[in-house]
């Protein structure tokens, strides 16, 4: 880490006094991310030339590395051959990355000096759907026929190879284009030169459709350990591939994006530092609202029960605790049946099964929370119990039995919102904590004036 931040330092001082010759052979044996990161704390004024110094065989590596703005700043700077040949040397998918995230005079400076063959195939990725396979696919692979030798096939991956994205994992297509067998260049390298591919090549492809969601082919990387899944169409014509780094780009906005509705934050693509306070007030404050009017209910709850109350006010000392212990008892298990859901663990069929060790869970949970909490109250509660003019064990009971019935509620309800908010279409993370907190807290009053009633006659 401090190597790479001293050569980081070192860079910055090079260009600051203009030392090019020596800043480009520091640049040519760094990393490109690391190059980027470089690119992105430099100003304006000094980003464009930098970048004109790099090596120009990792010029383009280190244009798709870098954050969207900087890119932006540099295709308004840039010649227009100097854009050409940034464009000539970019992967489909990271180009259509690129054109997404620009605004739309960008984009058409862009196509104008992209190749007729390139914008074919972004403007065909661009038609599907934002969370699709198709959408992250790059149509860059390496396609062998099945008649091939081994030798053939390993001098046709050294003629096409510099301009593909992966040359590990190699399809094997018939005539039609349909996908009938992969091969991996280890499989080449450790067979004999008149080898047929149709004889070696691996027939049982694990493959996804061009609309399926692109979350399940990231997270088929991790179940398969590939380094490339293909796709393709409904006739299993391949139109692509996805390779390792765009699943690991698929996987970390997906958690974000949970992360974000599970603390009740509408999702957004920007990073918190570009985001601006209006933006970032639009973002949180719908479910703010939402939040605060469900939250009426419960004000509505200890209304209803105000004479109850006022005949034993030392039950209102408790409304905080067994409240928060609801909702964090929910909390738990949402999160957890969340996890599961995004990575495949349960489906909607094992609703029964989840409901019932979820059941035995909370009651566990609740009779061991509900005895300390009795042992805390008559030690250190019941003189204040006393002086309200009410018995410290039945007042004790009341809020450890609620405590009991609550978590088993609050463990009930958080393992199936997330479920049943899957099945009718909605992302489970939604049914996160904040929203799940406020149905419990009002499931948790009412529990507990109703269990108070019943022992204390109130």
């Amino acid at each position: 880490m401090d190597e790479k931040l001293n050569e980081k330092e070192l860079a910055v001082e090079l260009l600051e006094t203009k030392q090019f010759s020596k800043l480009k052979l520091l640049l040519a044996e760094m990393n490109s991310a690391d190059i980027a990161e470089f690119l992105s704390e430099l100003s304006y004024e000094t980003l464009l030339l930098a970048f004109r110094i790099l090596p120009k065989d990792q010029a383009a590596d280190i244009f798709v590395e870098m954050d969207s703005d900087g890119q932006e700043m540099l295709i308004r700077s840039f010649s227009d051959n100097e854009l050409k040949a940034v464009m000539d040397d970019l992967f489909v998918d990271d180009a259509v990355d690129i054109l997404e995230e620009m605004p739309a005079n960008v984009v058409k400076r862009i196509l104008r000096f992209t190749d007729p063959e390139m914008r074919r195939w972004i403007n065909e990725i661009l038609k599907y759907p934002e969370d699709s396979a198709g959408s992250i696919m790059t149509v860059e692979y390496v396609r062998l026929k099945k008649n091939m030798t081994v030798d053939d096939a390993i001098k046709h991956i050294r003629n096409t190879g510099p301009d593909k994205e992966t040359i590990y994992t190699c399809y094997v297509t018939d005539l039609n284009n349909k996908l009938i067998g992969m091969v991996s260049a280890k499989d080449l390298l450790l067979s004999n030169p008149g080898d047929i591919i149709e004889d070696i090549m691996e027939t049982n492809v694990i493959y996804f459709h061009t609309l399926e969601d692109k979350e399940n082919v990231a997270n088929a990387f991790d179940k398969y350990g590939f380094m490339a899944i293909p796709v393709v169409d409904d006739e299993t014509r391949l139109l692509g591939i996805v390779t390792f780094d765009d699943a690991i780009e698929v996987l970390q906005d997906e958690a974000t994006e949970d992360i974000e509705k599970m603390a009740a934050i509408i999702p957004s693509e920007k990073t918190y530092l570009k985001t601006g306070v209006f933006e970032t007030w639009k973002q949180r404050i719908p479910w703010l609202l939402l939040l605060m009017v469900s939250a009426a209910f419960t004000g509505k709850i200890i209304s209803t029960f105000e004479g109850a109350l006022a005949s034993c006010v030392i039950l209102t000392a408790f409304i905080p605790m067994l409240m928060d212990t609801a909702g964090n008892s929910g909390g738990q298990t949402s999160v957890t049946i969340i996890r599961s859901l995004s990575l495949g663990d349960i489906e909607m069929k094992d609703i029964f099964r989840i409901m019932w060790k979820e059941f035995r869970v909370a009651l566990v949970c609740g009779v061991t929370l509900g005895i300390v909490n009795f042992a805390k109250m008559m030690i250190f509660d019941s003189s204040a119990i006393a002086s309200d003019g009410q018995s410290a064990v039945l007042v004790s009971l009341v809020v450890s039995v609620t405590l009991v019935v609550t978590i088993v509620f609050a463990k009930i309800v958080a393992s199936i919102l997330p479920i049943g908010a899957k099945k009718i279409g909605f992302d489970p993370a939604v049914m996160a904590s904040p929203f799940i907190t406020t149905i419990v807290d009002a499931l948790a009053l009412l529990v507990y004036f109703n269990i108070a009633k019943a022992f204390l006659g109130i």
